[in-house]
């Protein structure tokens, strides 16, 4: 049976199990006695309690006093309360007495209890906590987030701020993903140039990002964690996701190549050389620092995405097959892993991978990740496999497509063969993938579903509508201490804000539309190209721009922004008022407005889900626009773009052509695009055709001739303005 909750005081999250409320309340003043455990966990918990007392109540317990002093608050251990992280908390008008069979329970009962004094300090330095009784323990014992770092940093106060909300909300395991493609970011003192090399990278504007935690960090913030009952696992990648690493040291790649280190994402086939001992050597190296570092009994590997081909050129991996009886790459994968995990078993860690280590086979002493659906984890645990789920909360997912309530309602347990395995369903992560997050926007990524994901994960069970809308009603009380805590976070069921810019009516100048997530929402703005601070002029909903440039817009909340800037470079010139058709009609998946899409005067940046980009798939476009009356013209250009890892590449030749009637059509030029390599890139081009002498036309023809497949898959063509002058 769901609690519910009945009073406004008892905003609890995660709700317990069982609470009874009843009448009175316990006084909490200067003269309340602090008892708990003599040993040293036991103090540093009563430590915590009497800071939080101090802090929200504004009372200060005194550090001594006799035995029989004044109304006590008791921390005990008690065999007799059944669960690790189980407590028991009773509440009277005469005493608090707070039970548990181990520290971890303890620290819990200690956090609810925090839940239940008063959030800011009253002037007379006294505070009122409600008589009641709590029986309370988790479902799941993997309460999990994870922080992807290697894509973007993020300073270590910021992860601290994260244990810190972690804890509060009784979420216990903390992953760090400390290495990528994009980014190595541990210190290994054996191989320094990880970090003087692996750790950075330049940014496609030429600017430099990076950074790392020094061995020294990373133990205060396990410390940290720990003080807070939050476990931390780091993740290690490996054999993929190497790229850092490679660029570090090449020679640990089959081709011994320098590379640079990556600035932008996708799946990279920059790996460890499985047939190289020297790989395993460094691989071993790396775990033999980081072990010591993390007391938890897990290391994950990462054991995902290594593309196709990644070892097919390799002079020592033919041998290796030939001499282990290995017939194909996912071998090879398996040989890898299986081998690691041995060396970790051998350091009395358990190994967790991503649900691609499955593939040839793993040790079902492994902890299984699920990610690619629930297919996987049934495989897993016909294997005989622990699992973790991850694939329902990737927290990077658009608010609007993963909102609070899709969260909410996800059963851990839905699957018929987790619920039927429940022992082997260790519980759930929710990630947050960096490629668009860093410490600037996460917490808008990360809040409140990572609190409906906390709820969930310490209940359990099924839900319904009025079990959501009780959760709801609880969070309502939650905002105004994340306020308090200066938490960035979202709405709770749409984006943050979704700008779109657009020709007004008159083709005169432009619109620029706001949706906002929150009514307080500002979206400061500039118009000479400068980033927007909280001093800069701000609208709310819609924003007349009277002049061609570029707009510079950041939506702030309570005078902080809340994400990066969105650019909107505008140009005047004659298609603008026009209208246009298009043979075959582009994917109505990227652009709402494709009616004006290419003739608003609105450039696409390089994003092609920016909205200003119409895209085709494995078709030739023919695009046509009528200028709706005779019009000199000197220089026709339409603007493409090329992001290889999406298949969208720039096409093999554009063709101009012109006509007064649109029966009858002049061919002018046909222009092939600068060659780019297929790379990681986004690549923007504009394709012209441009005119000795003016010319005089009405309709303006662009055939678009595409590139064929690309490994195997259909490409699509992407176009942004056309520019008439």
């Amino acid at each position: 049976m769901w609690a519910t909750c009945a009073h406004a005081e008892l905003s609890l999250l995660p709700y317990p199990q069982h609470l009874q409320q009843h009448e009175g309340s316990f006084v909490l003043n200067k003269q309340v006695v602090l008892d708990a455990p003599a040993d040293a966990r036991g103090r540093e918990i009563a430590g915590f309690l009497r800071d939080a007392i101090r802090v929200q109540a504004g009372v200060s317990l005194p550090e001594h006093a006799k035995a029989g002093d004044g109304t006590r608050i008791e921390l005990r251990i008690d065999p007799a309360v059944r669960g690790d992280e189980a407590y028991r908390l009773t509440v009277t008008p005469q005493r608090i007495t707070l039970s548990a069979s181990s520290d971890k329970g303890l620290f819990w009962g200690v956090q609810t209890l925090r839940q239940l004094m008063p959030r800011q300090p009253s002037s007379q330095s006294v505070a009122s906590i409600p008589a009641l009784q709590i029986d309370d323990a988790p479902a799941f014992v993997y309460r999990g987030h994870m922080l992807d770092v290697g894509r973007h940093f993020y300073p270590l106060a910021f992860v601290k701020k994260q244990i810190d909300l972690m804890s509060y909300y009784k979420l216990n395991t903390f992953r760090w993903h400390l290495t990528e493609d994009q980014g190595w970011r541990i210190e290994i003192k054996k191989y320094p140039n990880l970090t003087k090399f692996g750790a950075w990278r330049t940014e496609p504007d030429g600017s430099r990002h990076g950074g790392y935690y020094t061995q020294d960090q990373i133990r205060e913030l396990v410390e940290y964690a720990r003080q807070r009952n939050v476990m931390v696992i780091p993740e290690i990648e490996m054999p993929g996701h190497s790229s850092a690493a490679v660029a570090a040291y090449p020679q640990l790649s089959c081709s011994k190549k320098p590379i640079d280190v990556p600035n932008g994402w996708g799946v990279f086939k920059h790996v460890y050389c499985v047939g190289d001992e020297a790989a395993f050597t460094f691989v071993q190296d790396v775990l033999d620092e980081v072990i010591p570092l993390f007391p938890a009994p897990y290391m994950h590997i990462g054991g995902d995405e290594v593309p196709a081909g990644a070892w097919a050129d390799c002079s020592s991996c033919a041998p290796l097959m030939q001499k282990l009886g290995i017939k194909d790459e996912a071998g090879l994968q398996s040989y890898f892993v299986k081998r690691i995990q041995t060396y970790l078993a051998g350091k009395g860690k358990t190994m967790i991978g991503w649900d691609e280590i499955l593939e040839g086979g793993v040790d079902r002493s492994a902890v299984i990740e699920i990610w690619r659906g629930e297919a996987e984890g049934r495989k897993a645990l016909a294997n005989g496999n622990r699992i973790v789920n991850a694939g329902p909360y990737y927290l990077d997912s658009p608010l609007s497509e993963l909102t609070l309530e899709a969260i909410y309602r996800v059963n851990p347990l839905g699957d018929p063969q987790y619920a039927a395995q429940r022992e082997r369903v260790l519980g759930a992560e929710a990630p947050l993938w960096s490629e668009h997050a860093d410490p600037l926007n996460a917490e808008a990524m990360l809040y409140p579903r990572l609190l409906a994901f906390a709820e969930r994960l310490w209940r359990g069970g099924a839900v319904n509508a009025a079990a959501f809308a009780d959760f709801r009603q609880r969070l309502q009380a939650q905002y105004a201490q994340l306020d308090a805590w200066q938490v960035g976070y979202g709405p709770e069921d749409r984006n943050l804000v979704e700008y779109s810019m657009s020709s007004n009516d008159r083709h005169d100048g432009w619109q620029l539309h706001a949706k906002r997530g929150f009514d307080d929402l500002q979206n400061h703005y500039t118009t000479d190209g400068s980033e927007p601070s909280a001093a800069s002029p701000y609208f709310t909903e819609v924003l007349d721009v009277a002049a061609p440039g570029t707009i510079r817009v950041t939506p702030f909340r309570q005078g902080r922004p809340y994400q990066h800037p969105r650019t909107f470079k505008l140009s005047s010139n004659l298609a603008l008022g026009g209208s246009v058709s298009f043979d075959p009609s582009p994917s109505p998946r990227y652009s709402k407005n494709s009616a004006t899409a290419l003739i608003d005067g609105v450039l696409g940046s390089d994003e092609f889900k920016d909205g200003a980009w119409l895209g085709w798939e494995e078709t030739d476009p023919r695009i046509t626009v009528d200028l709706h009356r005779p019009t000199a013209v000197r220089e026709i250009s339409i603007g493409l773009l090329q992001r290889a890892e999406s298949w969208v590449l720039l096409p093999a030749q554009v063709s101009f052509s012109v006509s007064d009637d649109q029966v009858h059509w002049t061919p002018l030029q046909t222009v092939t695009p600068t060659p780019v390599g297929l790379d990681k890139q986004a690549h923007l081009q504009r394709v012209a055709f441009s005119a000795v002498q003016p010319l005089s036309t009405r309709f303006i023809r662009i055939e678009v001739q595409r590139h064929s497949k690309l490994d195997g898959r259909n490409t699509w063509t992407f176009a942004d303005e056309i520019l008439v002058r």
